[in-house]
């Protein structure tokens, strides 16, 4: 028994060799089961139905990394800033959570090299690198547990990768500055909750932002602070896009 779960072992640490060596790296460890990592890279525009209308992409691995994310950072601030209100507090987190500095942080670590996607899909989210970050941060936790990764994250991520007070110095409030564009210009901006699943502390919320009646953006967070800023990033984003088109 023992000859075939060495054999079964060395069979395993064979596949997928470039993306067990990027976990290595980057998280330092060796995964258990490199699969959890494989799926994690699974975007949904080449995702296939498994059963019963699932699909094997990330998405539910990104939903159980950002909710780990978030509270990960959220003890972490907690301990560092001491005397610091809820206010700072949860404006740091989302600062740290953003599409922004997720999408920017999973480039700094290579994490686009890995991504397994439709290249022709130009439909594709901005949010598409964050997202997937945040899926190797849930595979992290259904292989290792939450212990473990809540300490990969601290002492390979947020103390090596993220400049905390540069962080705190920058300007991010996206609610503020999508407000200030919609009065500007005379439309009508609504931030709708939409959702709320879950129960107590992994409660998740959801807020949709609309735009003159029309559908714009949405995300989920912890609190509804955070998914507002989260879902005026994302529409701030789609503006920024839009105009830059429209002058092509």
């Amino acid at each position: 028994m023992a000859k075939l779960v060495r054999k079964l072992r060395a069979r395993l640490t064979k596949e997928f060799p470039e993306l067990r060596d990027f976990i290595k790296n980057v998280f330092g460890f060796y995964p258990e089961n490199i699969h959890l990592y494989e799926l994690a890279i699974r975007h949904k525009s080449i995702a296939t139905e498994i059963s019963h209308g699932a699909k094997n992409s990330n998405e539910r691995l990104e939903f159980l990394g950002d909710a780990i994310l978030d509270s990960v950072v959220a003890d972490y601030l907690f301990k560092i800033f001491p005397y610091k209100d809820e206010g700072f507090l949860t404006q740091m987190r989302s600062k740290m959570v953003s599409r922004q500095q997720l999408n920017a942080l999973a480039l700094q670590i290579g994490l686009n090299d890995l991504i397994k996607t439709n290249k022709d899909n130009k439909s594709q989210p901005k949010s598409l690198l964050g997202d997937a970050f945040e899926a190797l941060i849930g595979a992290v936790y259904l292989d290792k547990g939450f212990d473990f990764t809540k300490k990969v994250l601290v002492d390979r991520i947020i103390k090596i990768k993220m400049d905390i007070d540069e962080l705190e110095q920058t300007e991010m409030n996206h609610k503020s500055r999508l407000i200030e564009w919609s009065q500007k210009e005379k439309t009508k901006l609504e931030f709708k909750h939409t959702e709320a699943l879950g129960v107590n502390n992994a409660k998740q919320h959801e807020i949709q932002v609309w735009i003159d009646d029309k559908f714009i953006s949405k995300a989920k967070a912890n609190n509804i602070k955070a998914a507002e800023q989260r879902a005026a990033e994302i529409a701030c984003g789609m503006l920024v896009q839009n105009a830059q088109e429209e002058t092509l």
